[in-house]
């Protein structure tokens, strides 16, 4: 019987450790910590790389094109070689060095400056476009620029009487067979003795001026030809547009064989 109850007793133990060892394993296993630990890590670097890729996305959406970088490109158009900051430059695919057959610049007026923060309402909102002067360089193919053409081209496309305008400007209108659709030709003296003359398609009223319902191309350079469209609205002013987009382009001339005004 003794040895009965001996060997009860240890059955009994056996059993005991048997249901009691199952509760001594750990929680966690050392495989499904490192597993999570792997994850967590993931998850930040994708945390982080969103934010990044976020911010970096964001900013390139808000500026749709614009640039607010002042590097410098240059660019080589026929005979002249001209330098500008890539915020006046229009067009991506034209920021970069080399020869090219035309540029095409932005420029807000007054300050004559290109796309940045402190102004970038003015090239973002197309409401605000009017406040924006927009230009195109080319090789010139012809040898007389706006004024130079009066006499000899437009003074023959002409009709009707010339109607006294408004700062200083006379409104001249084109023959329908011009082919120049709604655009009248207003000209003004100056004092280089070559007048002034700008293409417009005039507004019925001023509140619906366009942003480039004006233009108007000078000659620059050694042989380069800048027109540039401007608003109606801005007319008032055209003696002091035509001066400074002169002096701006003259300006950034490598050649620097700047041509009189």
């Amino acid at each position: 019987m003794f040895l009965l109850r001996r060997t009860e007793t240890r059955s009994t133990a056996m059993s005991h450790a048997a249901h009691s060892a199952p509760d001594e394993q750990p929680l966690f296993s050392m495989g499904f910590l490192l597993r999570t630990m792997a994850v967590i890590a993931i998850l930040a670097v994708l945390t982080v790389a969103i934010s990044v890729g976020g911010r970096w996305f964001g900013r390139h959406i808000s500026l749709a094109g614009n640039t607010d970088s002042t590097a410098d490109i240059t660019l080589a158009i026929g005979r002249d070689t001209v330098k500008f900051p890539e915020n006046v430059i229009r067009f991506p695919s034209q920021r970069h060095d080399g020869a090219v057959e035309r540029v095409d610049l932005y420029l807000a007026w007054p300050e004559m400056q290109g796309y940045g923060k402190e102004n970038r309402i003015r090239f973002d909102d197309i409401g605000q476009s009017s406040g924006l002067i927009f230009l195109q360089l080319t090789q010139s193919t012809m040898s007389r620029d706006m004024s130079g053409r009066l006499e000899p081209i437009y003074s023959h496309l002409l009709e009707g009487l010339a109607e006294p305008f408004r700062d200083g400007l006379t409104l001249h209108r084109l023959r329908a067979d011009a082919g120049y659709g709604d655009e009248v030709l207003l000209t003004a003296p100056t004092k280089n003795g070559l007048d002034y003359v700008v293409r417009c398609i005039l507004p019925s009223s001023p509140d619906k001026a366009a942003s480039g319902d004006c233009q108007r191309d000078i000659k620059v350079g050694r042989d380069l030809s800048v027109l540039y469209r401007f608003s109606s609205s801005h007319l008032n002013d055209w003696e002091h547009i035509d001066a400074a987009i002169r002096t701006f382009v003259e300006a950034r001339l490598m050649n620097r064989s700047a041509t009189s005004p």
